[in-house]
């Protein structure tokens, strides 16, 4: 199982966001199968080789019927592997449909110690040659996972991640969207078409109890993510659900990405970037202001990248609200400001400052007409 702990998953995003018409160990075997696939030499016929011992300590088969069950688990795979992919046509408004079958063949044989696994052709443009809009995940985490919905959401949301991680240190999105990929939003339409839950948990109380609250347990419980997640209502009922992920601190979280160059300087460039605002907003007057608001705290001002977004995305306001009413100007708005801070705006401060700057400044720019 060891080698298997360092495979990695690559797959386009519109497969990971595919209806899998699946169950657990199929889509498992699918998610094995394409760690193995090694997309920097594709073989020709669209064949990985792996071990047996390997199959069985990954689906932690150890009894003496293995061979049969595992026998079993494959006519399994073949009768049920398939995606429905939905693409939009954006030169004629409309969605396009795929159905498509992963797997070709499955062979193996009582004197060999191997087992290969033969991919269609039509499932290949999903899993090599990407360029963009794909996303990566460890084998392992996909492997303690027992239930088919965690696997399915644990994909989606590595996916969300992965955005977050890509534009937060390449740039390319505005602050909130990058934000967005780390607290992805899904309407319960949505999450039902994913899930392939349309016809079944009718009651959406029902689907949040026993799909999403049990998938994200799991997944917390056993994968790389910290997942926690609330319910948006529309009216009374639940319109939405909106999740926040937390990437689990580990040592080769980013292990995978070490041979990419591009990565790697603009990973470096946004740490030398960050140093300097850093450096600028502790020199800054409006530092001084916020901490004698009480809307910082001296703890605060040790976290390099809240300073730094404070002195890149406010503290350029606060100088036009500077320039319009003068640094007294700046004095009143934040004491009115610390007046009526809510206390959730004390764990996401910079959000909160620029929020109420970005309200205000409209109004004094029509008042200084």
């Amino acid at each position: 199982m060891n080698e298997l702990d360092k495979c990695k998953v690559v797959e386009h995003n519109d497969l990971i966001t595919s209806v899998a018409k699946m169950d657990k160990t199929p889509l498992k075997f699918f998610e094995l199968a394409v760690a193995c696939l090694d997309v920097k030499n594709i073989p020709e016929d669209r064949t990985v080789y792996v071990d047996k011992d390997l199959l069985f300590s990954y689906f932690d088969v150890k009894s003496e019927n293995k061979h049969s069950r595992f026998k079993e688990t494959i006519l399994k795979v073949h009768e049920q592997a398939v995606f429905h992919i939905s693409e939009l046509n954006e030169k004629k408004g409309k969605y396009q449909y795929e159905v498509i079958s992963p797997l070709e063949k499955t062979a193996w044989n009582d004197y060999g110690n191997e087992v290969s696994f033969k991919f269609t052709e039509s499932i290949m443009p999903y899993l090599v040659n990407l360029k963009k809009n794909f996303t990566q995940y460890y084998l392992s985490n996909i492997g303690k996972l027992n239930s088919k919905y965690s696997i399915i959401l644990y994909k989606w949301l590595s996916m969300q991640y992965n955005q977050y991680e890509h534009y937060s240190v390449k740039g390319g999105r505005r602050e909130e969207q990058v934000d967005a990929y780390r607290n992805p939003s899904i309407s319960i339409q949505e999450l039902r078409k994913l899930t392939d839950t349309e016809n079944d948990y009718k009651r959406t109380t029902d689907l949040i109890k026993w799909i999403v609250t049990v998938s994200i347990n799991e997944i917390s419980k056993k994968t790389d993510l910290n997942i926690s997640f609330e319910k948006i209502k529309k009216g009374r009922s639940i319109d939405s659900i909106v999740f926040h992920i937390e990437k689990k601190r580990q040592s080769d979280d980013y292990s995978y990405k070490l041979e990419d160059q591009a990565y790697i300087e603009g990973k470096k460039a946004k740490e030398e970037t960050e140093k300097d605002l850093y450096t600028e907003a502790m020199q800054s007057r409006y530092t001084t202001l916020l901490l004698e608001n009480m809307l910082l705290s001296p703890f605060e001002m040790q976290d390099i990248k809240l300073m730094s977004g404070l002195q890149a995305h406010v503290y350029p306001l606060y100088d036009e609200l500077k320039d319009l009413r003068g640094l007294n100007g700046v004095k009143d708005h934040l004491s009115y400001v610390a007046s009526k801070q809510e206390a959730y705006s004390k764990r996401n401060v910079a959000k909160y400052l620029k929020k109420a700057i970005e309200q205000y400044l409209p109004t004094v720019k029509r008042q200084n007409l």
